[in-house]
């Protein structure tokens, strides 16, 4: 008898390191709770929620804390993912994504090290959402 061969990957996307439930929540415009199951396959992401089943590509999800910083190659991914959706920069939904992580930071030093990571990316992201982001950290600086 043969054995049925699973379609799941056994090779790790590089930039699979940067998925998390809130910054797919944040994509997909739902509540982190209401994801059920998050399936990390070869070339995107699988996620099954209160009322969706999405496929996400790995070049929408942001750089986070707590993983290897972003590289060069991660740069150019998600420049490739930019231009094969014919935007200008990434979904608008990383300064948003950021801005909460900001407001969630318990020290000042975990907000500075939000900023840095924040100003490594800036480059990809809209003006508007810079400007959202801008505002958000000299807000959040006050309080500490």
């Amino acid at each position: 008898m043969k054995k049925h061969k699973e379609n799941k990957s056994t090779v790790a996307h590089p930039l699979g390191r940067f998925v998390t439930r809130d910054a797919l929540a944040f994509h997909l415009g739902i509540k982190s709770d209401n994801i059920y199951k998050i399936s990390c396959w070869r070339y995107v992401i699988h996620v099954v929620g209160k009322g969706k089943s999405r496929f996400v590509s790995y070049a929408d999800m942001p750089p986070i804390l707590g993983v290897e910083p972003p590289i060069k190659a991660d740069f150019a991914k998600w420049k490739k993912r930019i231009k094969t959706r014919k935007q200008k920069y990434v979904p608008k939904f990383w300064a948003q994504f950021y801005v909460k992580k900001f407001e969630d930071s318990n020290s000042i030093q975990t907000l500075l090290k939000w900023e840095n990571l924040v100003k490594q990316c800036k480059s990809l992201i809209s003006l508007e959402g810079v400007k959202k982001i801008d505002n958000a950290l000299a807000q959040e600086k006050s309080r500490f």
